[in-house]
């Protein structure tokens, strides 16, 4: 998944018309594919904690889906779009949505049997239209910097959400700009990265903050990851790596990926739209992954975690097509990364400084592909490649091995809940959600038992197995 600020303008205009590195973890989950990332010890359970399940980004999850049952889909309309969906260890159902009115930023208690606002918190609207990722900490806090520039954790109540800690942060991040994206290392301080490169790590008992520029003209448009002593994060032009148990963020390794010569159709940025993912067969992190921008066609980048910032392999996508690139950061298990096409993706509007792309627009010829690293770490080759036209960042179960998602299918472009095999990339189940009025956007849904809940462009759905 990519930038919220992208898909915040887009459900605006929907509106308008309508510990150490090394050494395998003891905690960390097993599945057939490998372990996972350890649980971060500052953020809630894995799975539900951040929009991408994690803090290492994985976009895995544990327990089964509804694959496998008929379901009974229901829609909330919340006047609001809500792409970012969390859960803590109380299972209560948080989104972080985008009011039409004024488009910004609010946070939403939600009825998990219906998708409707239990209660609503406005949170101060900045520079970036819209909301920024969101996290849940270990007491199931939602922790956001708003448009002043404030460090806030939210709590709730199974009625009620109020603001317990603020912490300023103006002091280190420059009047105009804003926070894209926050997360915990596993020392506890909290780490972020601003839309102008600024990246910081906040002491969250003492308000103490430091900060690392990236190289100027260089611009943040993703979500950050934390792993035991890494933190990554990807700008417009490269990857970078840093040591997270420094005094002050301490950069290790700089990848500078190729961007291509413009921001491509389906993408809401220029560059990768990838928020750099961490994954391993052993640790559960000894790689990390991005997509870069590469024309025509995307490539899928793997480094080493612990490495110098030289990719084991640069393998190109959907090659099949004239050309393809994404908005969505990779899903990744064990030696496993699965990728989407969103080229020509059809948003309802662009950032601001979003550019033109080339070509001006294309079809949404979709893909889903996976990707495994070798078994000695040396390359990787691709598994499969299909043409399911995804419209959702997947989520996938580490237990019943089922990608899910939303693809976008039929001659009136429907939207439609689906399973897509991890072994096979068969679509193994699908059931029609609606049309244009439930448009997930590219982002991604949370699974709270067998039962997945989806952001939309005019609130969420509820897919349940009868």
């Amino acid at each position: 998944m990519s930038s919220i600020r992208g898909r915040a303008a887009a459900a605006a205009a929907a509106a308008l018309t309508a510990g150490a590195l090394l050494g395998a973890p003891a905690e960390a989950a097993t599945s057939a594919f490998g372990p996972s990332a350890p649980q971060n010890p500052y953020t809630a359970p894995a799975g539900g904690a951040t929009t991408h399940g994690d803090s290492a980004s994985a976009k895995t999850f544990t327990g089964p889906g509804f694959a496998g049952s008929s379901v009974k889909v229901s829609r909330s309309t919340l006047l609001a779009a809500c792409p970012t969906l969390l859960h803590g260890a109380d299972g209560a159902l948080l989104g972080l949505c985008t009011e039409y009115l004024g488009q910004a930023p609010s946070l939403k208690l939600l009825d998990k049997s219906s998708g409707a606002a239990v209660a609503s918190l406005p949170i101060t609207k900045g520079a970036l239209l819209g909301g920024v990722y969101a996290y849940l900490d270990d007491q199931d806090r939602v922790v956001i910097v708003d448009g002043n520039r404030d460090l806030l954790r939210i709590a709730h109540t199974a009625t009620s959400l109020t603001v317990t800690e603020k912490t300023p942060l103006a002091a280190v991040i420059a009047d105009g700009d804003a926070v894209v994206g926050v997360i915990p290392a596993y020392d506890g301080r909290v780490w972020f990265v601003t839309a102008a490169g600024t990246v910081g790590a906040v002491n969250p008992g003492t308000g103490a903050a430091t900060t690392y520029q990236l190289p100027v003209g260089e611009k943040v448009a993703n979500s950050v990851s934390t792993v035991p002593g890494r933190f990554a994060v990807t700008s417009d032009h490269a990857l970078y790596v840093f040591d997270t148990t420094a005094a002050a963020p301490k950069l290790l390794w700089r990848y500078a990926y190729d961007r291509g010569p413009a921001r491509k159709p389906g993408q809401l940025s220029w560059g990768s739209g990838a928020t750099p993912v961490f994954f391993g067969p052993a640790t559960g992190y000894e790689y990390v992954a991005i997509t870069d921008n590469a024309d025509p066609h995307m490539n899928l980048v793997v480094l080493r975690t612990d490495g110098t910032g030289t990719p084991l392999c640069v393998q190109p996508l959907f090659t099949g097509e004239a050309a393809s690139g994404t908005e969505n950061a990779p899903v990744a298990a064990g030696r496993s990364i699965f990728i989407t096409n969103t080229y020509g993706y059809d948003y309802p509007a662009l950032p601001d400084d979003a550019g033109e792309s080339v070509p001006s627009d294309a079809g949404f010829d979709g893909g889903v592909a996976r990707i495994d690293v070798n078994a000695a770490g040396t390359g990787c080759a691709i598994t499969w490649s299909t043409t399911t036209r995804s419209a959702a960042l997947p989520r996938l179960s580490v237990t019943d091995g089922k990608l899910y998602t939303v693809v976008q299918d039929g001659l009136l472009n429907g939207f439609y809940a689906a399973a897509i095999d991890a072994t096979t990339g068969a679509v193994s189940d699908k059931a029609l959600l609606g049309y244009g009025l439930v448009n997930p956007l590219q982002t991604a849904g949370t699974p709270i038992g067998r039962t997945y809940y989806q952001g939309t462009v005019t609130g969420v759905l509820t897919i349940r197995p009868n």
